[in-house]
Order: structure tokens, then sequence, then C-alpha cells
């Protein structure tokens, strides 16, 4: 076993080395800026029609309520379950690697990420509306796979590269559901819960290097309840994460606001070390400057983007499930999603573990980079919460809830994901066939040490990355041209018709259904 390890370990550095090097940064950002550009900072210039379509909406019926259309769901259970995919282990211990790794200056590079982030995967939900299509069960589909296909591939040339893209886009998202979306998800909730709520007769019990028999029951316990959602389809997955994701972002935020507030002292010296950081990281990191700050980039960039997944083309599957008919509604959705998950759930992480301690040190020391005994990346946020509500360690076993909470649901909403994917390649009849090997991968998440969960997670997350932004690129200017429809009509009040889809028989069956509503 240990020998197998060692050689995943190896294979997946070298891959990893390439996807989330200079070339994967560059096509991972420069795309952000380019969607930014070209849509004219939507993400600014039109942040009160966004708000007012997404968080100033959800008391709407037409929002909220469950839609009776077969395969499809809300808008807002379309977020919730793209949310439930995002917010996960990557906004506690994903947040608390990158500052372990890159220091405070960690957390400025992941609101860059996100910033740009923001209009990647806005275009990703518009175009994911624009190319989905019904399936042979009567269900919406839609993803980077179908963009890829109908509109990459209808380009000129382009028809046999799209094909191949779409193939490989699908093999990635499926082997990134079984990193992201099921092995590191399920590793950190077996550590988090394991060091709470320890059970010293089973974590004594060694039956695996390094692998106790609390951790593995742990692991079979989560495969039996994601078996008991996930086997049951979309519709189960979207009315278990519009249940736990409000109600688990909701706590979480109020958790850390009320750490942040205790040590207000605190709030300022950690911004300072954010944006101080970002360009002058301290010593602690290791080697030259261009070293330094290549690091504190990278981790910044590579953590944002596995908490908000803008750029993978992921969400944009589930979002394509939604019963709007506007592709422009939906990207604001996508727009949304990104500034909850990483704007205010990322930022509330990084604070409570800059400010619990702060300069004195706590668990983590803002100037030295030292991490307090005891802790490591994966239980630090444990240690900050427990510094403020240490009577019978209620503040670690808040986190281990908590980290329960975000990653089972990521597990989830990751499930969906990989059967879209299997979908695409083998047919809609066979996705159970994909739920069932995706439940299964649940339990190598605690045995998997955790360095190596999240490395795998990592390499996955850049191979599925690379076709779906490629796609972003090509179709930009569709893009620009279905939101300027949309403007014109809902700002100018132009008389045009609207862009619902690219193909003209779901065209004419969506503006029917306008008429009819």
């Amino acid at each position: 076993m240990e020998k197998i390890m060692h050689a995943i370990e190896a294979v997946n550095g070298e891959i990893n080395s390439v996807v989330w090097g200079m070339f994967g940064l560059i096509l991972l950002v420069g795309t952000g800026i380019l969607a930014t550009a070209l849509t004219k900072f939507f993400q600014v210039t039109h942040i009160a029609m966004w708000f007012k379509h997404t968080l100033g909406s959800l008391f709407k019926k037409d929002v909220i309520t469950h839609s009776k259309e077969k395969g499809s769901i809300s808008p807002f259970q379309a977020l919730c379950t793209a949310l439930a995919a995002t917010v996960g282990t990557g906004n506690i211990a994903g947040v608390a690697a990158a500052i372990c790794i890159g220091g405070a200056g960690a957390v400025f590079w992941m609101w860059v990420a996100a910033f740009f982030g923001m209009m990647t995967n806005y275009s990703e939900n518009v175009r994911g509306i624009y190319f989905r299509r019904k399936n042979e069960n009567g269900e919406w589909s839609g993803g980077a796979m179908y963009y890829l296909v109908d509109g990459v591939g209808r380009k000129k040339g382009m028809k046999h590269v799209g094909r191949v893209l779409a193939i490989l886009f699908c093999i990635f998202t499926m082997l990134a559901s079984f990193g992201i979306g099921s092995m590191g998800q399920v590793n950190k909730i077996v550590t988090n819960i394991a060091q709470a709520f320890d059970v010293g007769a089973l974590s004594s019990v060694e039956v695996l290097p390094s692998v106790s028999l609390y951790n593995l029951i742990l692991g079979a316990l989560i495969m039996i309840l994601t078996a008991l959602i996930t086997l049951g389809g979309l519709k189960r997955i979207a009315s278990v994460a519009e249940k736990i994701v409000p109600f688990m972002v909701v706590l979480f935020v109020l958790g850390s606001l009320t750490i942040i507030a205790i040590n207000y002292a605190s709030i300022l010296p950690a911004f300072k070390a954010i944006f101080v950081n970002a360009f002058a990281p301290e010593a602690f990191v290791g080697g030259g400057i261009g070293a330094i700050i290549s690091k504190v980039v990278t981790q910044g960039f590579k953590r944002g983007v596995f908490s908000n997944e803008a750029g993978l083309g992921s969400s944009v599957m589930v979002h394509s499930n939604s019963n709007i008919k506007e592709p422009v509604k939906q990207g604001m959705w996508g727009i949304f999603e990104v500034f909850a998950d990483t704007m205010v759930v990322c930022t509330m992480t990084a604070l409570v573990i800059l400010t619990a301690g702060g300069l004195d040190g706590g668990v983590f020391n803002v100037l030295t980079g030292e991490i307090a005994s005891g802790y490591t990346d994966a239980t630090l946020v444990a240690g900050a919460f427990n510094s403020v509500f240490s009577l019978g360690s209620i503040g670690e076993k808040f986190i281990a809830i908590a980290m329960f909470l975000f990653a089972f649901t990521t597990v989830l909403g990751w499930s969906h994901y990989g059967s879209k994917a299997w979908e695409y390649l083998f047919g809609a009849k066979t996705t159970f066939v994909f739920r069932i090997i995706h439940v299964c991968t649940v339990i190598f998440g605690a045995i998997l040490t955790s360095s190596l969960a999240w490395d795998i997670s990592d390499t996955f997350n850049g191979l599925m990355m690379i076709p779906n932004l490629i796609a972003v690129i090509i179709l930009s200017p569709l893009v620009v041209k279905i939101t300027a429809n949309y403007l014109a009509r809902v700002k100018k009040g132009k008389q045009i018709e609207p862009l619902y889809n690219f193909d003209p028989e779901t065209q004419a069956e969506e503006l029917a259904r306008e008429i009819d509503e």
C-alpha cells in the first residue's frame, strides 16, 4: 500500500507542476480578465442589478418555488446545489493551507482570482443555458461539453477539436468528482471529527499504516449517507442542498464574526498583513523574492479556484438545470455564487485565523508564519475557534460539524457533476452506474494522507479547467452578444427577440413558454 501511495504521489506531482504552472495560471486569470474587459466590468457596473436578481429575489415565488418540470429545479435550488459543491473544505482547510504555505498575502490573491472569476463563472452559466439541450429522459443537460461541441465545434475547422475537448472535459470531470468531490472532502471530515470527537477505543486500533479503525468507520458512515441521497438523483440532491446550505453558511459566518469581533484589535493588522505580504512576503516562505511571490500568488489562485470553482466549468452543469429561460439571469447567479463563496465565506475564515492571537502568536503568527504547536492546516481554524470558545472544546466541535456540513454537501454536488459528464459519454440511462462508483470512492478519502488528497484534487481541477477555458475564450464574443441583447431589452426597453437557445427549435419552445407564462 505504501509503495502504491508513493507512486501515485510521484505521478500526480509531475502532472500538477504542469497544469498549475505558469501556463495554467495565465490561462485562468487571463480568461477572467478577458471576460471582465469584454463585458465592461459587468460585476461592478451592474452590481445593483445582479444583487437585485440574486440576493434581492430570494423571496420571489418564481425563484424559490420548486419546478414541476421534469429534471428541472428552481434558480434558488440551482444556486444552493452549486454552493453545496463549492462551499466545502476549500473554504476552511483550503484557506488555512493557503495561508500556511503562502502567508497572509495568499488571501489577497484569492480575492483577485474571485473578482475576475465572477465573470468567468458568469460567462460559463450564460453559455450553459444557451447551449443546453433535453436528454433522452426529457431533462435539461448543459455544461462545458455541450458548448464545446455546439459552440466551439461549429467554428470553421473546429468540429473534431470541439468534440475531443468535450470528451476530455468529461473524463477530467469524473476524475475531479473523485478528488475534489469525494476523497479530498471526506479526508477533511474524518480528520476534524476524529480530533474533535475522539473515541479512544477505535482511534487506537490501526488497520492500515496511519489509518485507524475510527477513520474507516467514519468513512463507511459517510459513504452510506452519500448513497442515500445521491442515488436519488438531482431532485433529491437539490432538496437536501436548499435546506443545509443557507443554514451552514449563515451559521459559519455568524460564528466567524463573533471570533473577529472579540479579537477586534487584530483586524487592522490582519488586513495590513494581507496587503503587504501579497507583494512583500515574509522570509518564512523561503527562496528568492521572485520564488516567494510566485508561491504566494500560486497558493492564492489555486485555493481560490478550489474554493469557488470559477473556470472549472463545474457549477454550470447544475445551473443549466434551472427553470430560468434567460441565460443572463442565470449568469448573475454565477456571479453571486463566487461572491458568496470567496468574498464572504473565505474572507471570514482568513480573518478568523489572522485575528485569533494576531501579532502575539495565537494559532498562527502573522509576522513569522509559524503555526502553533499541535495544529496543521486541517485543524488550524478549529484551533482559532477554540481560542475563544474553549469550554469543553466547543469551538473545535463547532468547526468539526461545520466541516462535515460543508464537505458533505460538496460530495453531493460533485456527484451530480460527475454523473452529467458520464451521461454525455454513455447516455442518461446509465448514470446510476457512475453514482455507485462515486459512492464507493468515498471510503478512500478516509485512508489517504491529507496532502495527497489535496494534491490529487488540485491536479484534476487543473486538467478540467483547460478545455473549459479554451471554450470560454473562443466563445466570449457570443457572451457579449447575449448580454447586450438582455440589457437592450431590460434596460432600454427595446422590442427585440431574446436569445434563449442556440437551437432554433428549442428557442421557439422557450418563446412559446414565455407567452404561456
